[in-house]
């Protein structure tokens, strides 16, 4: 026991002193940097969680035209725009990856004695979708020709930055 502090309110004011917390402005200060954080952090995270999310619209768009060159193979050499034919259930449009994307009813044109049949499959995101707000890949197709290609959300080619 201190020598100095022998009466009792003097030694019960020696605890309120010790534990007196945090100030107002000090607490206002850790808010502050939190909250600047979450700023950066947040869309950050929601970009890398959109661009996931792209990786698996295109294995869809891949996995359908497999399903198309093999349906053309066992079928003289036409394509379908059947969702049933190539395994879907349903019809057209159909929903992918967790209802982020549907991939559109192939564009399917017949072959002739002077030209190729062919396809072209497109996946957008759904709309009123978190996906739908990746301009930057807006659109994605594929082609019995084997093209991929990508558009942002006003027309413009970005195949290089959403195909590779």
């Amino acid at each position: 026991m201190n020598p100095h502090c022998n009466t009792r309110k003097h030694r019960s004011e020696g605890r309120i002193r010790g534990s007196a917390g945090f100030s107002l402005i000090e607490l206002m200060v850790v808010v502050a940097i939190a909250s600047i954080l979450v700023a950066v952090a947040v869309p950050s995270y929601l970009y890398e969680v959109r661009k996931g999310r792209r990786t698996d619209a295109k294995t869809a768009l891949l996995d359908m035209a497999a399903r198309e060159e093999r349906y053309f193979s066992t079928n003289n050499g036409v394509y379908t725009t059947t969702a049933a034919n190539l395994g879907y259930s349903g019809t057209f449009p159909v929903t992918v990856n967790n209802g982020d994307y549907t991939i559109a009813t192939p564009t399917v044109t017949a072959g002739s004695t002077t030209a190729v049949a062919t396809f072209s499959i497109t996946a957008t995101p759904v709309a009123g979708n978190d996906q739908a707000k990746d301009t930057t890949c807006a659109s994605f197709t594929v082609t019995s020709a084997g093209a991929q290609t990508s558009q942002n959300s006003s027309g413009t080619d970005t195949t290089s930055t959403c195909w590779h």
